[in-house]
């Protein structure tokens, strides 16, 4: 037996440098193909036992059939994550006393292209430290020159076959970074909160009807005031308006399914701006539609004047106290409940309204289903495949989904409409050189 110790950092050195140096991970030319294209990693992070896991599974693949004499191909590359690279060059900007707005939209770009330049091949370096046996040479970033003229490319065309189109749609947006998000970027923290007891007055009466909240501001932006149709104590209300205290602006009181008798008081402020649930109630009985959050959460003009360019936690306070002081505020309880956060600004999420594309999914699935159906593309486990056809199935792309069954999935924002574009394109690399989309526009 050897007395020599095992150093793997100069072992696996040498032979990871071996196969590199003897081109061991190019393509062969074969008949039979085989190829894989990685799920790119951000280039802001580091790998994790995720990344370990599935590449591992990955690299298994492509050695055996590269052993098989396929012409194999491991397609590499990351991504370029956008919010959470240009969180991470604002945090090293303010160490150095910059501000972004400061340095304008070129300069800034020039910055954030500093830092990947620096810093952007740290996970690449991890992958090859797993041993993973991409063909490096083809190595591709998500914002190469030649995928962004894809990106154009690919995004007109989908426009003309009708596939995507733009409409206005409520969305997680983090007033912090101001962008939209994707539901996989909001963390939900149980917190301790308040629950406010609110009247509205009752038009043409001494009487009031009450509603119980955890966010009194969006009542600046209330349409109605929604009852289950089935609750016996307001029947007799029904129909009729009620005036929002502070803003003396009148609103109806509808029947929804959606107001649970057991829950609060049984009535619910319908906000259909500021709320998920509420917008589907607003589609549902036509309501108007009122925005009172600017970009970065502040009230903004189609709120009373006093309460105009304050931050939505601030304001909170100030529409409390006056509440209270005019004798509108019920009482407030103490309660648990779940508050959305952005897992990279750390701040609250305000569901917010804006112009965003959307992808229809529903024309997009009948070739993707047809595919299916004649075992060209098979499910592990099975249970995949029942799931795209029993109502509808969700495939992660990076930072949003797509529905495949008929529904029409948003797209959070245009960041996300690139990514689902760039899937589109970086496929057509495989066997082909880095050149090849430009080729293509040509």
């Amino acid at each position: 037996m050897s007395s020599e110790k095992y150093i793997h950092t100069e072992v696996e050195n040498k032979i990871y440098s071996y196969w590199e140096l003897n081109n061991l991970f190019k393509p062969k030319k074969n008949k039979k193909k085989f190829s894989i294209v990685i799920p790119p990693p951000n280039v802001t992070g580091s790998l994790h036992m995720g990344h370990a896991l599935n590449n591992s599974i990955q690299d298994l693949l492509t050695r055996y059939h590269r052993m098989n004499n396929f012409e194999t191909l491991w397609q590499p590359g990351t991504d370029h994550a956008g919010i959470a690279t240009q969180a991470l060059v604002e945090k090293k900007l303010e160490k150095d006393g910059i501000k972004k707005n400061d340095l304008g939209r070129d300069k800034f770009i020039e910055k954030v292209w500093e830092w990947k330049n620096q810093f952007g091949d740290i996970i690449i370096n991890q992958l090859k430290k797993l041993g993973c046996s991409c063909d490096w040479s083809r190595n591709t970033f998500t914002m190469d020159e030649n995928l962004s003229k894809s990106v154009i490319k690919v995004f007109v065309d989908l426009y003309k076959k009708g596939l995507i189109f733009k409409s206005k749609k409520l969305i997680n947006w983090d007033p912090v970074l101001k962008t939209a998000i994707s539901d996989l970027e909001v963390d939900q923290r149980e917190v301790n909160s308040k629950l406010y007891y609110i009247k509205y007055p009752i038009e043409n009466s001494e009487k009031f009807i009450t509603i119980a909240t955890t966010r009194p501001e969006t009542m600046l932006g209330d349409t109605a005031i929604a009852v289950n149709p089935n609750d016996e104590k307001y029947k007799m209300l029904i129909g009729k308006n009620v005036t929002i205290p502070l803003v003396d602006r009148k609103i109806k009181i509808i029947t929804d399914e959606y107001a649970d008798p057991e829950q609060g008081t049984g009535a619910v402020k319908i906000t259909p701006a500021h709320d998920f649930n509420d917008s589907e109630i607003g589609e549902r009985n036509n309501l108007e539609i009122i925005n009172i959050f600017t970009p970065d959460g502040k009230i903004n003009e189609n709120a009373p004047k006093k309460y105009r360019g304050f931050d939505r936690f601030e304001a909170r306070k100030i529409i409390l106290k006056d509440l209270m002081q005019n004798d509108f505020l019920v009482k407030e309880e103490n309660i648990k409940n779940k508050i959305p956060y952005g897992d990279r600004s750390n701040s609250i999420i305000e569901p917010f309204l804006t112009e965003q594309w959307f992808v229809d999914a529903k024309k997009l699935s009948i070739k993707a289903k047809e595919i299916v159906k004649t075992n060209k593309t098979k499910f592990f486990p099975k249970i995949g495949q029942k799931l795209i056809f029993n109502g509808w199935i969700i495939l992660n792309l990076g930072v949003f989904h797509v529905s495949y069954g008929g529904v029409i999935k948003f797209l959070h924002g245009m960041a996300q409409m690139e990514k689902f574009l760039l899937r589109l394109v970086w496929k057509k690399q495989c066997f082909r050189q880095k050149n090849f989309i430009i080729k293509m526009l040509n």
